[in-house]
């Protein structure tokens, strides 16, 4: 006879007791962790407008009376999110702004546009500079340091690409005449051209332009960008430098993006105000979009072979054709080549 026989009927329900069931115990008396999370009902929507060392300068209540500024940090799940000046950020905590004050940023509004650089051409991995901008403005000078026609074109693609209008100021026009740089872009009928003396550039036709807009200011190291944008925004207080005699470079003094409020005669706007750079790399743009920022370009391609890659090898390129013709400048079509050929490598160049 099996021993659970001699067990009493009365003791059957005594064997499966919830009580005799051991639980360990919490001893910090606190909830069990949970993948789910807040709605965030209550959050408000900020522009960002810098970051310093984890810390982000928010914009609250924008163009209206009670607009301010806060300081917040991100949250947990936005840890491995790029969170750049220009974004609309949802916040929730303190959003007073007080001294001593810390909000917390849990979401990021879906951005309209994304202008972006990587290291070098080879390098898919994107920096992402600004969110949300319409237009970008690059800063070139005439002469000391002279003009970088393919660094421009460079500028020219990853706007375009992004969708975002190109804007070109010309500073230091009484050092120089920049007459053959600019040849370079007749074919760009996209391309907004403002040329400045050195202490006379043109604010009000500037004024026009940035009004209603989000500008982003970009341009190599001392080419006057930063004292463009004390013109432009008095108060904006961004540290300007000088061109080394020796090697012809600017020095850096924009070492952050900034995004500032601007107020002309013509209306209200933001400049957006980037770190100098010496290049510009274009890893993250497809190949195929790089033609965008060569419409004069494009139009001869129209009669390539199907899969032409335009590259100065591809047979029967009827951009030889139509440079030989004087129908396209050559200077452009080295500096497409130049840029294609670059991509040549990578596995997802011109599809294949």
């Amino acid at each position: 006879m099996s021993w659970w026989n001699d067990v009493d009927d009365d003791d059957d329900d005594d064997l499966f007791d919830e009580a005799d069931v051991r639980v360990r115990p919490n001893p910090k008396a606190n909830r069990p962790r949970t993948k789910r999370r807040p709605a965030h009902d209550d959050a408000v929507t900020g522009r960002v407008l810098g970051v310093d060392r984890g810390r982000y300068r928010v914009l609250i209540d924008e163009d209206a009376p009670g607009e301010h500024e806060i300081t917040a940090v991100r949250a947990r799940e936005l840890r491995k999110t790029a969170i750049v000046t220009g974004d609309r950020a949802r916040i929730v905590g303190d959003t007073t702004g007080g001294e001593g004050t810390l909000a917390r940023m849990v979401g990021i509004e879906e951005r309209t546009s994304l202008l972006r650089r990587s290291a070098d051409d080879t390098d898919q991995v994107e920096r992402v500079i600004v969110a949300n901008a319409d237009q970008m403005l690059v800063v070139v000078a005439a002469a000391d340091p002279p003009p970088r026609p393919r660094l421009v074109d460079r500028y020219l693609v990853a706007a375009l690409d992004a969708g975002i209008r190109p804007l070109m100021v010309v500073t230091k026009t009484d050092l120089a005449d920049p007459a053959d740089f600019l040849a370079h872009f007749d074919g760009l009928d996209a391309l907004r051209v403002f040329l400045s003396a050195q202490d006379a550039p043109p604010l009000a036709e500037i004024d026009a332009a940035l009004a209603g807009h989000s500008t982003v200011f970009v341009g190599h190291s001392g080419v006057g960008k930063s004292t463009l944008v004390n013109a432009l925004v008095p108060d904006a207080d961004r540290a300007t430098g000088h061109v080394n005699e020796v090697t012809g470079r600017g020095r850096h003094t924009s070492s952050s993006t900034i995004s500032l409020r601007y107020r002309g005669e013509a209306g209200s706007g933001w400049v957006i105000d980037t770190p100098g750079v010496r290049s510009f790399g274009l890893g993250h743009v497809d190949p195929a979009n790089i033609l965008t920022a060569f419409p004069d370009l494009d139009d001869a391609a129209a009669d390539c072979p199907r899969g032409c890659t335009h590259l100065a090898d591809a047979p029967d390129c009827a951009l030889d054709d139509a440079a030989r013709d004087e129908r396209i400048s050559p200077a452009r079509l080295a500096s497409l080549r130049g840029l294609l050929d670059t991509f040549a490598g990578r596995e997802d160049s011109f599809g294949r």
